[in-house]
């Protein structure tokens, strides 16, 4: 045989072979997804609301598809370090991330961020949303919002207001509402929501913007006194306390979890997990447990959540300018 003609051989039998494989499309890659098992990368330690979330759903998700789906905690940076794992992964869905408000927070408050908070991943679904909790010592003047917002405005004492950290939701809800009020205000910033809390209770400070599951415990031990949420309305499991918003209107911070991927992920992959994810979030067991902690279940499309963390990140970008926010 000569040499053109064993060249010609060896390129038929790559040619039928190639032929014989058929390539796999979008469609077929859904139809045996997953086929191995499901990381969710997780921005926080075990044992806080974003854990407890991301494992219930890794649990609901091991369940539908017999692929066991892991959490892989990745708490420091805040966030940071998840996304940047997450931003780099294939996007094949094997790889997803349990992103938080703090993921928008952090693209207002560090421009200069190794990736675009929406642009660089693939969102797929809100999950819950939740106001914070404005809580006072027990001994504060104050018991209604309307005393609440006099006391700022007419105490002579200087106002102080602690939170979790810089950049964290207590943080802003104290910018804004200095910002909305006019009262002016010192941030105190602890290492975690639990110092901050203590201090509270002990009186080193005036208020604080709290997390719901956090700081319930502590009013119904009578140590703290809820004043207000600041989700735009009521919650279900405190019917009683009123939103910020009834006395000061416009006034919201609202915490939220979410599911998302890398960038580029397959449309009908991602059309798979939306509809897991979203069967999970309107589960009767999984919305009395959530509703119990203060939050309320979303379950939206991928579009309309792009569109909300777009809005979201705008919405912290201008009040940091408007504030003169300093985060060094």
């Amino acid at each position: 045989m000569t040499t053109r003609s064993r060249h010609s051989t060896i390129a038929c039998v790559f040619l039928i072979a190639g032929c014989a494989i058929p390539a796999i499309t979008p469609a077929v890659a859904a139809d045996v997804y997953p086929s191995r098992p499901i990381r969710i990368i997780t921005p926080a330690q075990p044992g806080g609301t974003t854990d407890f979330l991301a494992r219930l759903l890794a649990t609901h998700l091991t369940e539908v598809w017999k692929q066991q789906a892991i959490v892989d905690n990745r708490g420091s940076a805040s966030g940071i370090n998840a996304a940047e794992i997450t931003q780099h992964a294939a996007p094949d869905g094997h790889t997803l991330f349990m992103v938080y408000h703090q993921h928008t927070v952090n693209a207002a408050i560090q421009p200069r961020l190794p990736y675009h908070a929406v642009n660089d991943f693939t969102p797929i679904s809100q999950i819950t949303e939740a106001g914070t909790l404005l809580v006072v010592n027990a001994s504060h003047p104050a018991k209604t919002v309307k005393e609440f917002v006099d006391w700022t405005r007419t105490t002579k004492e200087p106002i102080n207001f602690g939170s979790a950290g810089i950049g964290s939701g207590g943080h802003l809800g104290g910018e804004l509402y200095s910002l909305m009020t006019g009262v002016k205000m010192q941030h105190i910033p602890y290492k975690g929501t639990g110092p901050a809390i203590v201090d509270l209770i002990a009186g080193q400070y005036h208020f604080n913007f709290a997390g719901l599951t956090g700081a319930l415990a502590q009013v119904s031990a009578g140590k703290l006194r809820a004043i207000a949420v600041s989700a735009p309305k009521r919650v279900k499991a405190l019917p009683d306390i009123p939103a910020l918003a009834e006395v000061l209107p416009g006034f919201v911070i609202v915490g939220w979890y979410g599911l998302a991927g890398p960038a580029r992920m397959p449309k009908p992959v991602v059309a798979k997990l939306h509809a897991e994810t979203v069967a999970f979030a309107k589960s009767p067991a999984i919305v009395k447990r959530m509703t119990a902690l203060g939050s309320e279940m979303v379950g939206s499309d991928p579009e309309t959540f792009r569109q909300f963390m777009l809005a979201d990140v705008k919405k912290w970008a201008d009040l940091v300018k408007r504030s003169g926010m300093k985060f060094d």
